[in-house]
């Protein structure tokens, strides 16, 4: 067990100027941190990174109690959604024990607590997050094909991803699937992938495959555009637009056949950056404004400064001064080189 400083007040140490609010210099308040805890993994799916990734040093990540504090700070700075995310953040060690910590400051500053996981490790974890306070988790399942689901994550782990998404449904938890889009993949399993889904009573997110690191194919011969895939659902099901969001950049429809919700994530076919409220936070400590931007600040150094609630602050400031307007993704020609260098595991999902 990992202790926690688990005050309601704001830590002395880390004590921001709750009433100056995160906005950038196009007037979008920030109020949504996706907070990434490790950069390992236990699948290596293909579209994300190769076979023999090389994971940071532990020495380099921080610990539980920084990324407790850091959390902290931005609360108390006006983000009211936060979501735990990796790597896959259930394989770190005492996880639950972070999640306890930080559901304490729900509903003191804190809307809701989440995270996103690939299920592996969720059966025995599902009860201790609903215990924390999470209500919700993103799960990311690009198949329901076990043979399918070992090709594209290297990994036969099927059976206990679908167990831990029934564990998580045991245990209270809404779930929403995420599911990346494979041209020649799963492009022909997405409407059997959508109503198991809204028949378990899950709703579904299909995503495009982002340029994010060196991976061992190329990922043009898989890009999906999401146009194409809601035009090949249309022919047989009828989808109404929704006015709905759960702070990310989903657009979603009702799908009337099958009863569910089915949202859309399209950073190639129709940017969505125009109402970005989102930053991420690596788990070294990198903050970094845009997903689709090199622009980083480095927020480990000023947690482990001689004056850290200053320096975050003043850390905080300038990732909303250098905050992109847009991310500029393309997947449009063999061979390309990725957007960014550094792989989604990295930054965070």
């Amino acid at each position: 067990m990992t202790e926690i400083v688990t005050s309601t007040k704001p830590a002395d140490m880390l004590a921001l100027d709750s009433v100056r609010p995160l906005i950038d210099t196009f007037q979008r308040r920030i109020t949504y941190l996706r907070l990434s805890v490790t950069d390992r993994c236990d699948l290596r799916c293909t579209y994300c990174m190769p076979e023999q990734m090389k994971f940071l040093p532990r020495r380099e990540v921080l610990s539980l109690e920084e990324l407790h504090n850091l959390a902290r700070g931005f609360i108390d700075r006006g983000i009211t959604k936060l979501r735990i995310t990796g790597g896959e953040p259930l394989v770190r060690r005492d996880i639950v024990d972070l999640f306890t910590a930080l559901g304490k400051q729900l509903g003191n500053g804190l809307d809701e607590l989440t995270l996103t996981t690939n299920a592996t490790q969720l059966s025995s974890h599902a009860d201790g997050l609903a215990q924390a306070g999470v209500q919700r988790v993103n799960i990311s399942l690009d198949t329901l094909d076990r043979a399918r689901f070992a090709e594209l994550t290297r990994r036969d782990a099927l059976p206990q991803v679908l167990e831990g998404i029934a564990a998580a449904k045991e245990a209270g938890l809404r779930v929403k699937l995420n599911a990346v889009a494979l041209k020649g993949i799963n492009e022909g399993e997405l409407p059997d992938l959508i109503a198991w889904a809204h028949g378990q009573g899950h709703d579904v997110t299909l995503i495009e495959v982002m340029p994010l690191g060196e991976v061992e194919e190329d990922r043009i011969d898989h890009y999906l555009p999401l146009t194409d895939v809601r035009s090949a659902l249309e022919r047989n099901w009828t989808l109404t637009d929704v006015d709905a969001t759960t702070g990310g950049p989903a657009r979603y429809v009702d799908v009337a056949q099958t009863g569910g919700r089915l949202g859309f994530i399209t950073p190639l076919t129709n940017n969505f950056c125009a109402g970005c409220n989102r930053l991420r936070v690596t788990a070294t400590g990198q903050l970094f404004p845009c997903l689709g931007g090199g622009e980083r600040v480095d927020l480990r150094a000023a947690l482990r400064s001689d004056d850290p609630a200053a320096n975050l602050q003043a850390a905080l400031d300038e990732a909303m001064a250098i905050k992109p307007e847009k991310h500029d993704f393309s997947i449009d020609a063999r061979g390309a080189e990725p957007a960014l260098a550094r792989h989604m595991s990295m930054t965070g999902g």
